[in-house]
């Protein structure tokens, strides 16, 4: 058998989104600050009902804010952020809009032409991101027994220039990258 028909007889190793690698680097961000130990790997809910777990690659805590980064892991698909960091600020808030805002920090993309499911001008974090950083949070919420407004900052390493290897710009994504999941 020739490498080609090894190739496809084996098995692709599936990996994850950035959105769930932002929802693992949410969750174990809020664990810090919300308990002050911080854990060095987090289970998430998925939308399908599975649920997996993170290893979070930095984890930090100052100023009344916790900062914790996953390394996203593609599996077999050639996808431009495999090895990127994804990077989730979490602080407490006290909000006026309910109990937690999201917002694109640096290396995520704005969202600038309409027909994307995110509003023009908006942070490029789709809807299943947003709902499963919600899940996650709501879960960290639940494991310290604690009740917190969030405001969590989701951001790219590099998310500029790993951007330029994309569609972004074509879709209407400009300055980063777009949050899926």
């Amino acid at each position: 058998m020739d490498a080609a028909a090894r190739q496809k007889k084996k098995k692709l190793r599936s990996g994850f989104t950035t959105g769930a690698c932002a929802a693992a680097a949410a969750k174990g961000a809020a664990l810090a600050l919300l308990t002050g130990r911080p854990p060095e790997r987090v289970e998430i809910p998925f939308p399908n009902g599975d649920r997996h777990g993170f290893t979070l690659h930095c984890l930090a805590v100052a100023d009344g804010r916790a900062t914790a980064s996953v390394i996203k892991d593609a599996g077999d698909d050639p996808d431009v952020t495999n090895g990127a960091e994804i990077v989730a600020m979490v602080e407490a808030a006290k909000l006026e809009t309910g109990a937690l805002v999201i917002r694109g920090g640096p290396g995520v993309g704005r969202v600038t032409k309409p027909g994307l499911p995110v509003p023009v001008g908006e942070p490029a974090i789709n809807p299943v991101p947003r709902l499963m950083i919600s899940e996650a949070l709501a879960e960290a919420l639940a494991e310290s027994g604690r009740n917190r407004e969030f405001q969590v900052t989701i951001s790219v390493v590099d998310g500029e220039r790993l951007a330029e290897q994309t569609l972004n710009r074509r879709l209407g994504i400009q300055g980063g990258l777009s949050i899926l999941g």
